[in-house]
């Protein structure tokens, strides 16, 4: 049996990949995934398509870990920096090749060595602000 915290290595070592199969074969059947809007989306295919999303608007992504917490045997926290160039679309933004850099946390339960539920937090009106967009107000 894994560990969570190896399990979470090795799910941010396959996104560094882009190996997006890796990445689903981590998923639990019943994987559910929570953002900082706290909409659960229950479904592999989600949690693909946000690596997928993010990989590709910043090609040159790359994560500097700050700090990981093993809590107990099912759950895994990792904070970590994540830094890239804005050279591909983002959910209908045109590239600006901005750099950006973010603090983020994301939580891992496992169940069956997978992830059966995944949380993750960052401030998206700091990104949009890196990106140079205007949030109006």
């Amino acid at each position: 049996m894994a560990s969570a915290a190896h399990i979470h290595q090795r799910m941010f070592d396959v996104i560094d990949a882009r190996d997006f199969a890796g990445l689903r074969d981590l998923y639990h059947p019943d994987y559910v995934y929570i953002g900082g809007d706290g909409v659960e989306h229950k479904s592999a295919d989600h949690g693909v398509a946000i690596a997928e999303t993010y990989t590709q608007a910043f090609p040159d992504m790359r994560f500097e870990y700050r700090h990981r917490y093993q809590p107990d045997d099912r759950t895994s926290i990792i904070e970590f920096i994540v830094r890239g160039t804005h050279q591909g679309d983002l959910e209908g933004l045109a590239p600006t090749g901005r750099t950006v850099e973010m603090p983020v946390c994301n939580i891992i339960e496992v169940a069956d060595d997978r992830i059966v539920q995944e949380r993750e937090y960052f401030d998206e009106a700091a990104l949009m602000t890196q990106l140079g967009v205007d949030m109006g107000g």
